[in-house]
């Protein structure tokens, strides 16, 4: 096969942390390669190598047999390499049709002055030739779902026609509809000899989209084989040296939990989103909420937990007696909890340290003396909850943004779970995070529920939701069209006859 990228010798440096050491990687014209490896295993680094985003300190890069060593990411699409980042990668302030040519918008000018009205024709022909769900083009990107931003990226990185097209994590953020746009744009490109890399934690997606996958471990490049070659076993044990089991989910095939009820939801509506969703949630119990894009899912769980503005309906925690849950104060200090579907947007606090996180949602419990917090609670919890929840890193003062997406979410999920709570809603919980932090969310989620805690479970994921969940609702434009109990009917099939 003819090679499009040759990479020889390539290492990437974090200060003492090496991310890439010496790593030799080719890509074919017209393939479908998968990235694998556990979170800070070097995927994205590797790939962002390549797409501009991080100088390489080593090595050499070769494109269309000529050398290449892009310095940012508008050079990389010069010379069509196109990228998706893990993260969110809009400029939230300005119109989502200005996003789709950030950094060229040069090519709009007429006078010096932007031809506005030509950018978004061009954006809206871009969504029209490539298949991509429709977003509101002149609304800031800050007031966009995360599946939308994501429309938005792959939109800019599709501009170009580029020949090389990288997605790091996109599948995860999509609704099923939208993933089924995604794979059938990546054999369209494929046919048109374009090639695709694709890192995505659903190994079983993965095995299904690609022709080959390559798997790094600890910076290194341990082996590239045909997907014909290799199951979902094998590549696991591949990316971290040893046998994985393969249970990740729940064993037991039948609903259980206590009759209790611990939230009960009346006529909940907000409007253009959600309309007249009810339902109870009993103390135990994990119940799911599934749908396609704009089915209102997500909502569901702002709503719930008093984020949603303009919110009419009821939602009332049981406990001693009857609190009305009207707002965000009220749902956190009743022992609520909320883990947003975007969380370094909307949950983390990407640029202060571990032990911040930690504590955020504790501060009320972790004060000394006057209104100062004492620095002996805090750092107490904060070693506390990484430990527990074992978050590698170098100490509870590393800054965020320097962990991997499993440890990120390890600290988003742990600071609530360290609290005595009632309900926890759930938005996405394993969304960028490898095989081996997926399990351990889940072992973390079968054991509060052991000890009684209640849980939303909201996914884009119909095997988390089934694997999971006691309880099922169905979603439909923004409407509760069905509803599954744990048992035989729990199947993907029987879902998406519902959802669509």
């Amino acid at each position: 096969m003819e090679h499009i990228l040759e990479v020889r010798g390539l290492c990437k440096y974090f200060g003492s942390t090496v991310a890439n050491d010496h790593i030799d990687f080719d890509l074919n014209r017209g393939e479908i390669r998968g990235l694998a490896g556990e979170n800070g295993s070097g995927k994205s680094t590797l790939l962002q190598q390549i797409a501009g985003i991080y100088r390489k300190d080593e090595g050499t890069m070769t494109l269309h047999g000529k050398p290449y060593d892009p310095a940012t990411p508008i050079d990389a699409i010069h010379n069509k390499v196109g990228i998706v980042v893990q993260e969110l990668g809009c400029l939230s302030n300005l119109p989502a049709g200005v996003n789709v040519f950030s950094g060229r918008l040069g090519q709009f000018k007429k006078h010096g002055i932007l031809d506005m009205k030509r950018i978004y024709r061009e954006a809206d022909a871009l969504f029209e030739t490539y298949g991509l769900m429709k977003v509101p083009l002149h609304k800031p990107c800050s007031q966009l779902s995360i599946e939308s931003r994501k429309m938005i990226e792959l939109a800019r990185a599709l501009s170009s026609d580029p020949d090389i097209l990288i997605l790091d994590e996109v599948t995860q953020s999509l609704s099923q509809n939208n993933r089924d746009m995604l794979y059938r744009l990546m054999e369209r490109l494929k046919k048109e000899g374009k090639t695709i890399v694709i890192i995505t934690h659903d190994l079983e997606e993965m095995l299904h989209l690609c022709d080959t996958i390559s798997v790094l471990r600890d910076g290194h490049l341990i082996t590239t084989k045909p997907c014909e070659e290799m199951d979902t076993d094998e590549v696991k044990r591949l990316m971290v040296g040893r046998e994985v089991s393969s249970e990740y989910y729940r064993s037991d095939m039948e609903a259980d939990y206590e009759e209790e009820v611990v939230l009960e939801v009346s006529h909940l509506t907000v409007p253009s989103e959600i309309e007249d969703v009810s339902f109870q949630l009993h103390k135990g119990e994990i119940l799911g909420f599934c749908g396609l894009s704009d089915s209102g899912i997500h909502e569901v769980g702002k709503a719930v937990y008093g984020i949603s503005k303009n919110r009419t309906g009821s939602v009332t925690l049981h406990k001693e007696g009857s609190v009305e849950i009207k707002n965000i104060r009220t749902a956190t200090s009743n022992g609520m909890a909320y883990v947003p579907k975007d969380r370094d947007g909307e949950a983390l606090m990407m640029r202060d340290s571990i032990a911040s996180n930690f504590v955020l949602p504790s501060l009320g419990e972790l004060q000394g003396k006057g209104i100062f917090l004492s620095p002996r609670k805090v750092n107490q919890m904060a070693r506390q909850g990484a430990e527990e929840f074992q978050v590698k890193c170098s100490g509870i003062k590393q800054k965020m943004e320097g962990l991997s997406g499993g440890n990120k979410q390890k600290v988003n999920l742990g600071r609530w779970l360290l609290k005595d709570l009632n309900v926890i809603v759930l938005d996405c919980p394993t969304r960028g995070v490898d095989v081996s932090v997926k399990a351990y969310i889940y072992h973390v989620m079968s054991e509060a529920k052991k000890k009684g805690l209640s849980m939303i479970l909201i996914s884009d994921e119909l095997p988390e939701v089934l694997g999971m969940s006691d309880r099922l609702l169905i979603m439909k434009d923004g409407k509760v069209q069905g509803e599954f109990t744990r048992g035989n009917r729990f199947t993907q099939e029987a879902l998406i006859e519902v959802m669509v």
